[in-house]
């Protein structure tokens, strides 16, 4: 029963593209949390978190704070993931899922046009150069959205390999100051472009 129902999860999330993730707050995060997790961020859905049975666990002031960082410690659910907290016996916060799903889908059909993203990503690169390797370092030339759902972002770079991930989430971070595609994951692609040679 219960791989049917992890089966029958992923099958409505290859659907959609915003996916509520509900957990139980009693019970904590199971395997199959994980695993459902996993899969939409493999399949690059946008996620709101919803937390239920919020009402049945004992609280003091730390309580939420630390339940949010272990969700996304647990889940690798990046800050962008919005948390919300629900009771779905007495309706405490249910009002606010369907809200926040509708911002999240917004969000992730947001565009940024080329020059917008290209002044991100200089000044990106004038407030922390890419780490050398080797004596090189990435050089980022271009960059163009080249698709929302999810939202997409082609840069063109001296050599793809010099990109360590470390860098591609600084830039990720930078981008989200300005858009911050709540709920969203960014996909960087890196494509390299040969240098024209000049002529004699």
């Amino acid at each position: 029963v219960e791989q049917y129902s992890v089966l029958r999860s992923m099958r409505a999330i290859e659907r959609a593209s915003v996916v509520v993730l509900v957990l139980d707050a009693t019970t904590g995060l199971t395997a199959q949390d994980a695993h459902i997790a996993g899969f939409i961020l493999d399949a690059w859905k946008s996620v709101v978190v919803a937390v239920n049975k919020w009402d049945d666990v004992p609280k003091d002031t730390h309580t939420m704070d630390n339940f949010i960082q272990h969700i996304r410690q647990a889940l690798n659910f990046m800050d962008y993931v919005p948390i919300l907290f629900i009771s779905a016996k007495t309706g405490q916060r249910v009002e606010q899922v369907l809200p926040m799903v509708l911002r999240v889908h917004e969000e992730r059909l947001v565009r940024i046009s080329t020059s917008q993203l290209n002044q991100i990503l200089q000044n990106a690169q004038d407030v922390h150069a890419a780490p050398s390797h080797a004596g090189r370092s990435l050089k980022i030339y271009y960059g163009t959205q080249v698709r929302s759902d999810p939202p997409t972002f082609l840069l063109y770079v001296n050599d793809p390999n010099l990109a360590h991930f470390t860098y591609l989430r600084f830039l990720e971070n930078q981008i989200r100051q300005q858009f911050p595609f709540l709920g969203t994951p960014i996909r960087l692609v890196l494509r390299a472009r040969r240098q024209r040679k000049s002529r004699q």
